[in-house]
């Protein structure tokens, strides 16, 4: 502890913020992400959606609004189909969050 107060005495990092869009097109939505990723990580996926003013959720119910479905997607995207969630593979989400920059 006494040598991060030293440290903390010669460096002076700055406050990690991050910007919330509430205009975005899934601003209040919850998405949920199924199957492979190919132009993101998952990590990315849901970062951008959460800063975006999206809730990203980890299953799919009848309070899900947008699923985000790449390779490999299985009963996610067969409830998302039976619940009549829209349905997006990942250029369709990217187009949809590029109207919101």
């Amino acid at each position: 502890m006494k040598a991060l107060d030293g440290l903390l005495t010669e460096v002076h990092p700055k406050a990690y913020v991050v910007t919330v869009s509430a205009n975005s097109q899934v601003a209040g939505k919850t998405v949920v992400f199924t199957g492979s990723l190919e132009k993101m990580t998952r990590g990315e996926a849901k970062a951008m959606a959460e800063r975006l003013g999206a809730k990203v959720a980890g299953s799919v119910s009848s309070k899900t609004d947008i699923v985000v479905a790449g390779p490999g997607a299985g009963s996610k995207l067969k409830s998302a189909s039976e619940l009549g969630i829209q349905v997006l593979d990942e250029d369709g989400w990217l187009d949809l969050v590029r109207q919101s920059s």
